[in-house]
């Protein structure tokens, strides 16, 4: 073989080589997993939609509904929370079981959040953001349930948030819930009103953060505010004397 040959052939081994690498890599682009290529933004929206759809769940109504074949919302505040289980069943152990199962909803989520970003291909760094969208989802869900949406057909606020927050706090940072549940028993004691400890417990939020050093405390004042935005009307009544004290029969107060 002369040694122009010799040349030619291994241009064109070149080229051929250069020619497979350049399709594999078209084909790795082509086929590679979606969760490899999706944005923060979406990651995060996803685990937040998920936490949603859980705490949307409504197990207080279906529970009152198992038991007493009756509509939550129809009786005591309307919301379908734990305490409105007592207050329609007049039972303290269902309302331990709504209560449990409230808290759970919250918890789960936020215990998961971090195993979701992972399996979406996610980075660690999304893990902080991706559990904070899920209390807040979680607790949005309960608040203004997609179910009892279509149950109903209509969209409107169907709980405070109280014990699915605590759950998802408890997940997030046990220092959180456990203040929050302090405080509110506290106030709870020392002035007779329900209303006073949950609203004093919302707002405690972003105080712990600030006193934990947290970066955490803009989401904290947004929780809060969030939890406290779902008490307002009945916490102004309570201030101008329409709440009851230890509001827990129903046709006791006030509805909301």
């Amino acid at each position: 073989m002369r040694p122009t040959d010799a040349r030619a052939d291994r241009r064109r081994g070149a080229l051929r080589t250069a020619l497979r690498d350049r399709d594999a890599a078209c084909s790795d682009r082509v086929h590679r997993p979606a969760s490899a290529t999706m944005s923060p933004a979406v990651t995060v929206g996803i685990v937040a939609c998920a936490a949603y759809l859980i705490g949307s769940l409504p197990f207080a109504y279906t529970i009152v509904r198992a038991v007493t074949g009756e509509d939550i919302t129809d009786h005591g505040t309307g919301n379908i929370g734990a305490m409105n289980v007592r207050r329609t069943t007049g039972s303290w152990a269902w309302f331990i079981v709504a209560m449990s199962a409230d808290i759970l909803k919250g918890f789960v989520p936020v215990l998961l959040a971090g195993t979701a970003v992972q399996a979406l291909g996610g980075a660690d760094a999304l893990i902080i953001p991706a559990r904070q969208a899920a209390i807040a989802g979680t607790v949005l869900g309960h608040n203004y349930s997609l179910w009892m949406a279509i149950k109903k057909h209509r969209f409107t606020r169907t709980g405070k948030g109280l014990a699915t927050g605590g759950g998802a706090l408890l997940a997030y940072d046990w220092r959180y819930a456990v203040t929050v549940v302090i405080v509110g028993l506290i106030f709870i004691a020392v002035t007779k009103y329900m209303m006073a400890g949950q609203v004093a417990g919302a707002l405690t939020l972003p105080v712990v953060a600030l006193v934990l050093r947290s970066p955490d405390w803009p989401f904290a004042l947004a929780m809060g505010l969030v939890v406290y935005a779902a008490h307002h009307k009945r916490f102004i009544g309570m201030l101008q004397g329409r709440e009851p004290k230890f509001y827990i029969a129903d046709r006791m107060g006030p509805r909301g």
